[in-house]
């Protein structure tokens, strides 16, 4: 089953770098999402027979030797547009794949509010509701990087290293749906980071 959950992970997508800028749409209100897992969280999930991946124009790839292994993380490359309370993964899809009974929850165009402190997204197994399923532990203190081309007539503003666990009841949430056993995701799991960056008009 190993062998089926690395090959299905690897033709995800082959970029393991974070140097993409080249696939940023640099226009007012589109961006990229760079989410990497936290180190152990691949191999929780596989050890339960679960795969994470994205879908819908959004690329992930593994970084390390598999996703079994120790130390490996996914990494994603999401595209986001404006929203506003904040950007959005407009037609990006984050998806738990059981592999054991082919269960899957679908967390369907997540929004990152650092007003908040939370990633909220669609969830259509749960009645389309919307759950707030990511906890930015350091949104409070998370400083931008603002750049403004007058040229252009474009701000650039970056964030980078907001940390997310897994919003409170998300865990067992997620067990729930996948028909895993009770406990087999601890709750507030760290997820992992994730950098945005976020093109806008500049007045």
């Amino acid at each position: 089953m190993r062998k089926t959950i690395v090959g299905i992970a690897t033709v995800m997508g082959l970029v393991v770098s974070s140097n993409v800028a080249f696939a940023d749409t640099a226009k007012p209100g589109q961006s990229m999402t760079h989410m990497k897992t936290a180190v152990g969280v691949t191999s929780t999930l596989e050890t339960a027979g679960v795969v994470l991946y994205v879908q819908g124009g959004a690329t992930s790839a593994v970084i390390g030797e598999n996703l079994s292994a120790a130390t490996s993380q996914v990494v994603f490359h999401i595209p986001i547009t404006a929203n506003k309370t904040g950007v959005q993964h407009v037609g990006s899809n984050i998806i738990f794949f059981n592999t054991a009974n082919n269960q899957y929850l679908t967390l369907k165009n997540p929004v990152i509010d650092l007003a908040k402190g939370v990633v909220s997204a669609t969830v259509p197994q749960a009645g389309d509701a919307k759950v707030d399923i990511l906890t930015i532990t350091n949104a409070s203190t998370a400083k931008p990087m603002i750049t403004n081309d007058k040229k252009a007539k474009q701000r650039t503003t970056a964030y980078a290293g907001t940390t997310l666990v897994l919003a409170p009841g998300v865990a067992a949430t997620i067990a729930s749906v996948l028909g895993l056993p009770a406990g087999s995701l601890p709750d507030g799991l760290a997820f992992g980071t994730a950098d945005v960056t976020h093109y806008s008009k500049l007045k």
